[in-house]
């Protein structure tokens, strides 16, 4: 059976149909076994493309006999192989080495495509707050709506490993869903070992940031932008995008979701970039006990969300955060010095400046600051209540006459900030399958 199928479905490829090979319902079931006739009919024809035989006019009984003389034998197989659990099929053993493909896997989607586009922000985003709405700091450009076939293009490639030189690092190596699109580590570490400059931004609302620049330096104009140069980062994945093309125009797989995102199955800088860009857009976060203030309307009612403690730490942070935190998201407003350092020792954007972040997923995002010098929450805090240095490019509002400002909290006090900061955690969010690995 799976040899008349995989028959069937190589005749079809070499007829001019890729899309009837690319579209089968059992290559993206989510039940669909690594044997499935899809998948053997993929396997083969790169097999064949790779050794040359591509050249020769294939016929069912060529195709037929290279699966006969393919499948393994019962020597051949490894004493301690799993048994092909819930799949009759054989598969096919086709040289690793000779396939452009890499270990990378072949993801599972829906047969129905999750939502992305039309997400119902919840009033709090929609009307005004302080420091303004956040929808109106919507970064999106007018050439790159979200539309759900990108953003699920989009999400398997921020997965893919193929996409690093060596196939061992993906986007989300280091913006890890359960730390809010963050990375634990201090710096990351790229695809041969070797650690990045910076700590890794969380990427929780990065739609939300009217500057619409990205990096702690923001030195990418757009998103756009910015999601092409971690690829073609020498120590962050290591690929050039001629290369990037390529590897991805022959993973078989691709044809289909570039085809139905962009209308052609071809791979270009410009349909990479638009997915990427849309998936990391679609990382919003609008759940949290915070949120649950909001019920009736864009003016929270706390007393009915936080305990006393947390409602403390909110009047502390809107008495002295919110400045540079705005709006009901929290949005970062532009970069600014904040006095980790007498004296610069990284310029950032300029002046020691760098992007300020949203707190939101804040609690789940350890390690802090551009450098990932603090470990926790309250280091985070002790230092903006008395350990601000007195740099010479410090933000003016962290001064006060010259010198660093203090917040002289007490402890019961930074306890509260830290209580309030711990409901903007966004739980659905952490574990929301739209965003999650769809190659596990």
């Amino acid at each position: 059976m799976a040899r008349n199928r995989a028959v069937l479905a190589l005749l079809q490829l070499r007829r001019g149909q890729p899309k009837t090979l690319a579209r089968r319902r059992d290559m993206f079931h989510p039940r669909a076994p690594i044997g499935s006739a899809s998948i053997i009919a993929a396997m083969i024809s790169m097999a064949l493309l790779t050794t040359g035989c591509g050249r020769e006019r294939l016929t069912a009984s060529k195709i037929a006999d290279f699966i006969d003389s393919n499948r393994p034998s019962d020597e051949q197989a490894p004493q301690d192989a799993p048994p092909n659990q819930g799949n009759n099929e054989t598969s096919v053993n086709v040289e690793a080495p000779k396939l452009p493909l890499s270990t990378g896997g072949i993801p599972t989607l829906p047969a129905i495509l999750y939502e992305y586009a039309n997400v119902q922000l919840p009033s709090h985003f929609r009307g005004p707050g302080p420091g303004g709405s956040v929808i109106q700091t919507d970064n999106t450009p007018a050439n790159n709506p979200m539309t759900n076939t990108d953003a699920t293009l989009g999400r398997v490639l921020f997965y893919d490993t193929r996409l690093s030189a060596n196939n061992t690092v993906s986007c989300a190596s280091c913006h890890q869903q359960s730390h809010g699109f963050g990375d634990p580590r201090p710096l990351s570490e790229g695809f041969q070992g070797a650690l990045t400059g910076r700590h890794s931004m969380g990427l929780t609302n990065a739609q939300f940031y009217d500057r619409g620049r990205f990096f702690w330096d923001e030195r990418a104009g757009s998103l756009e932008e910015q999601v092409l140069m971690p690829i073609q980062d020498p120590v962050e994945m290591g690929m050039s995008v001629p290369d990037l093309r390529e590897k991805l125009s022959t993973t078989p797989f691709y044809a289909s979701l570039f085809d139905d995102a962009f209308g052609s199955a071809e791979v270009t800088d410009e349909s990479v970039s638009r997915a990427l860009a849309q998936f990391v857009r679609s990382l919003v976060s609008f759940e949290s006990k915070f949120a649950r203030a909001f019920t009736n309307g864009d003016r929270p009612n706390v007393s009915a969300a936080l305990t006393p403690q947390e409602d403390r730490g909110r009047r502390i942070f809107d008495r002295n955060c919110a400045n540079c935190h705005e709006t009901n998201a929290q949005v970062g407003d532009r970069p600014r010095n904040n006095g980790l350092d007498a004296t610069i020792t990284d310029s950032g954007a300029g002046r020691g400046q760098f992007k300020t972040p949203s707190p939101r997923n804040v609690a789940v995002r350890a390690t802090y600051m551009h450098d990932g010098r603090f470990a926790t929450l309250r280091e985070v805090v002790q230092f903006y209540n008395n350990e601000i240095q007195a740099n010479p490019e410090l933000d003016n509002r962290l001064e006060n006459d010259g010198l660093p400002r203090r917040l002289n909290l007490n402890g019961a006090e930074i306890d509260a900030l830290i209580a309030f900061l711990n409901t903007l955690t966004d739980g659905a969010f952490l574990t929301d399958v739209r965003f999650s690995d769809p190659f596990e």
